[in-house]
């Protein structure tokens, strides 16, 4: 995935707003190039898990599809651990097509964003693929 600079600080922007709960949102692009980042509440509110709010999450899909845009991620941060899918993100990963993208404030002043594939369905220790995220 190619994720600007604007884009990626955008999301970190986001993640540290929300601190202490996990922020969530969806990126919206053409292809593996992010264009704009759409952030969404977490129902939770909690540093354990996100769960976007599905009717705000409609609305958002709905204004990529509007724009003729793709969903090219669904983004969630890490409080405390690294940016890698916990047990409980990838049994909610419901869509199979996006990237599920993780920004870790582990260490606070160095934000760290990772993109990954997640297949529930899949067996053991097949369910998670990292992709790669470069500037774009």
């Amino acid at each position: 995935m190619k994720l600007p600079a604007a884009l990626a600080d955008a999301i970190i922007a986001h993640a540290r707003a929300e601190f202490p709960n996990e922020c969530c949102g969806l990126i919206a692009g053409h292809g593996d190039q992010a264009t704009r980042v759409l952030p969404a509440t977490n129902a939770e509110g909690t540093p354990f898990m996100y769960v976007m709010d599905p009717r705000e999450q409609m609305a958002l899909m709905d204004a990529i599809e509007d724009a003729d845009e793709d969903l090219v991620a669904i983004y969630h941060s890490h409080t405390r651990s690294a940016a890698y899918p916990s047990t409980t993100d990838v049994e909610l990963a419901f869509f199979s097509e996006p990237l599920y993208v993780i920004v870790s404030l582990q260490v606070p002043d160095e934000p760290v964003i990772r993109a990954f594939r997640l297949a529930r369905s899949a067996p053991a220790g097949q369910q998670i693929t990292e992709e790669p995220v470069a500037g774009g």
